[in-house]
């Protein structure tokens, strides 16, 4: 494996992508609208809540939520409770729908794009081996997702602490949880999802059937992540560090045979689909 290569490859596709405004400032301005302005709103006009009929009812949806989940949900009033158990528990999922959205979006069109814009001969001809190839758009396609989210996430953080850690008497956020989440959860949903991705991408004819296939396996990937995040509820630490092991080991079966998806033909275009 010569990693120079595979580097060479991912550069190449990171460039690529920076050139194309038009693909990643509409993935920037949903990073942003799910990452800082959607939760910014909710907890704002959660945090205005301090009497009143709606603050009672917000109390008692509180209320209602298991024991173990309210020992850890911190705040002396229900708005500053619920906006806390927003803020930690509820909005969780965007840590992984964001990242793993925008990753999917670059990785439905890694390969099959090389065929439409005519440079798929000079990867098939090139001296790069196919595993080469495979983990250097492996690499340009999640670096662009879960960089997003790791400055999401940041940006996240601010908003959290600003609005939620001023009613609570300091900042806290991110919890050991969310830490794990990022860190330990996130990488490998996004390398299930790519890995599926760019086999559908080295097999479809056009971009477009390569995003209308991608958008069947984010789905239920995303759906996983929800059952994650909901996990999260009861047991942060346990239900992360569990759920990104058995999501490492999908992830590396998955990438283990991804390479053989790839072939020089099909980067001509003379492949059949199957």
């Amino acid at each position: 494996m010569r990693w120079s290569m595979v580097f060479a490859v991912m550069k190449a596709d990171l460039y690529r992508l920076l050139k194309t405004r038009d693909y990643w400032i509409p993935l920037l301005i949903l990073g942003g609208m799910f990452f800082v302005v959607l939760p910014a709103i909710l907890l704002g006009s959660m945090s205005l809540v301090r009497q009143g009929g709606v603050a009672a009812q917000i109390g008692e949806i509180v209320g209602t939520l298991p024991d173990a989940i309210q020992r850890n949900i911190e705040g002396n009033n229900p708005s500053t409770r619920a906006s806390y158990a927003f803020a930690v528990y509820l909005l969780a999922p965007i840590a992984i729908v964001v990242p793993l959205t925008i990753s999917s979006a670059v990785g439905a069109n890694s390969i099959v794009g090389e065929r439409e814009r005519g440079t798929g001969e000079f990867l098939a001809h090139s001296p790069l081996t196919v595993r080469e190839i495979y983990l250097g758009k492996l690499l340009a396609s999640l670096l662009p997702g879960y960089g997003a989210g790791i400055v999401g996430f940041g940006l996240y953080s601010i908003v959290v602490n600003v609005i939620v850690g001023s009613q609570i008497g300091g900042w806290f956020f991110p919890t050991t949880g969310w830490m794990l989440l990022v860190l330990w959860v996130v990488p490998p949903f996004i390398a299930i999802a790519l890995a599926l991705i760019l086999r559908l991408s080295a097999r479809v004819r056009s971009a477009a059937s390569a995003h209308q296939a991608s958008s069947l396996v984010t789905l239920p990937v995303i759906l996983m992540s929800y059952g994650v995040a909901s996990g999260l509820l009861y047991s942060p630490v346990l239900s992360a560090f569990g759920a990104g092991l058995i999501a490492w080991i999908i992830a590396f079966l998955l990438l283990a045979s991804g390479a053989k998806s790839i072939k020089r033909e099909r980067l001509l275009g003379v492949a059949s689909e199957a």
